[in-house]
């Protein structure tokens, strides 16, 4: 005993001062063609990670269908006019080298990664995706399938459906409104929808290349001017989107899943984009109510209340707007506790100053997880690819931890209450109706839909 009283009455040590970071300085560049270009050196080993990344995604195609620039991002890769899908993966495995192809709301990213000393080989690997992809019929038709199937999987996940309704809510007719496509959208989609999305976003005048690791800037430019520069193409023309939902007031939308052992509770609100004044404020005040590990709605429900294991709040941006949210999986009997200690925490996060030690140690977490981003070619690539994408103040990253250093406990209370819009969140639940319906109504008035996305009452 007389061991472990000696152990505990050392105490923690104190947290070491923070370390400064030394960003690589980055070179910007413009092709004759529109193609942006950003270069950041990092010689710690004989790599390089990059991204093509194009300024429209799946709310730029909305108009003609949704998920169309995602499943165009997943046959690009499966051909070009002179190699099969085969063939460009033994090519790639013979140089070390990795490529993947995705997309989101906003954007379409073509990410890869190789050795130094084959760079220009890995550059043309990718001029080629993003020029002259085929879209083999055959190719086309597994991913169709594929996509049928991951659709009818989503059906059955608690939490998509929870993000599929809320997004729904929040943005109503907005592209941001539809996170997937249904069975019957992905079963109309044509080949010829594919390649019009091609030929109007995989252009040079919609598109950002990034990329840190081992070269020298101004050879690689050369390089990228060697591969990209023949390349054509305008800034595609897209309609102007519906505008969001604003929904006024607290509402429930309970969506049924008979027999579901849980509940899935996605509370959320609009929010800011990443361009905003703003977003750092939001970003420390999101750690502190629920998007670290040790933030009040964890302790809360999860350590004091055993009512969930990863409840989580978070900021999710977009480039037209973003949202708020906060999520908890929590056994069927606790729905209404569940929500009555999240809003409990919202409001006093709204209500009440942080003391100063809580406050000093959300500082600390945000600053320490920002900084650990860094350690790596690809951590460095994905800030740069932000900071670019975003069209970010140039020293956006060096002065974010002063930033974060510089809020005060009062700038984090009005943040709270200008962002953490309490009276009019939405609150979704899905689960077993029979068992929730009555928990649920006690927060507001309430809707009630299927798996599939119909209102039933």
């Amino acid at each position: 005993m007389a061991f472990f009283s000696t152990e505990l009455a050392v105490g923690v040590p104190a947290l070491a001062a923070e370390r400064t970071v030394t960003w690589p300085k980055r070179t910007r560049a413009k092709l004759a063609n529109g193609l942006e270009i950003v270069l950041a050196e990092a010689h710690s080993i004989p790599k390089f990670h990059g991204e093509l990344v194009f300024r429209s995604g799946n709310a730029a195609a909305m108009h003609r269908a949704p998920g169309l620039a995602e499943m165009t991002a997943s046959v690009v890769r499966t051909g070009t006019k002179s190699r099969a899908s085969r063939q460009i993966e033994e090519d790639l495995r013979r140089i070390g080298a990795d490529l993947s192809s995705s997309a989101g709301a906003d954007s379409i990213g073509i990410a890869f990664a190789g050795l130094s000393e084959f760079s220009e080989q890995l550059l043309g690997a990718v001029n080629e995706l993003a020029r002259e992809a085929s879209f083999p019929e055959a190719e086309f038709e597994r991913e169709r399938r594929q996509k049928l199937e991951e659709i009818k999987m989503e059906r059955t996940s608690p939490g998509f459906l929870a993000s599929e309704r809320l997004r729904k809510v929040l943005f109503g007719a907005h592209p941001y409104g539809t996170v997937s496509a249904s069975e019957a959208q992905v079963a109309a989609y044509q080949r010829n929808d594919l390649l019009q999305t091609y030929r109007d976003f995989y252009t040079p005048e919609n598109a950002l290349l990034v990329m840190v690791g081992d070269f020298d800037p101004a050879a690689m430019v050369k390089s990228i001017e060697r591969v990209f520069g023949a390349w054509t193409g305008t800034r595609p023309q897209v309609p102007a989107p519906a505008a969001a939902a604003n929904p006024r007031g607290r509402r429930v939308y309970l969506v049924d899943v008979p027999e579901a052992v849980q509940a899935q509770i996605l509370v959320g609100c609009h929010a800011i984009t990443r361009k905003h004044p703003d977003w750092v404020k939001l970003g420390l005040t999101n750690s502190l109510y629920g998007g670290a590990f040790n933030s009040r709605l964890v302790m809360n429900i999860r350590e004091d209340k055993g009512y969930t294991y990863s409840p989580r709040s978070g900021v999710h941006p977009m480039r037209q707007g973003g949202y708020f949210s906060i999520s908890a999986a929590v056994r069927n009997d606790v729905v209404a506790a569940s929500l009555t200690e999240i809003f409990y925490e919202l409001d006093k996060l709204r209500a009440l100053p942080v003391p100063a030690g809580e406050f000093a140690d959300a500082q600390n977490y945000l600053s320490g997880m920002f900084s650990m981003g860094l350690a790596t070619q690809s951590g460095l690539l994905s800030q740069f690819a932000t900071v670019a994408i975003n069209d970010l103040p140039d020293d956006y990253l060096e002065t974010y931890r002063d930033k974060v250093r510089a809020m005060t406990p009062e700038d984090l209370l009005a943040t709270a209450r200008k962002y953490l819009d309490s009276a009019n969140m939405q609150i979704i639940v899905v689960g077993d109706r029979r068992q929730i319906e009555e928990q649920a109504r006690l927060f507001g008035e309430t809707e009630i839909y299927d798996a599939q996305g119909t209102l039933t009452k």
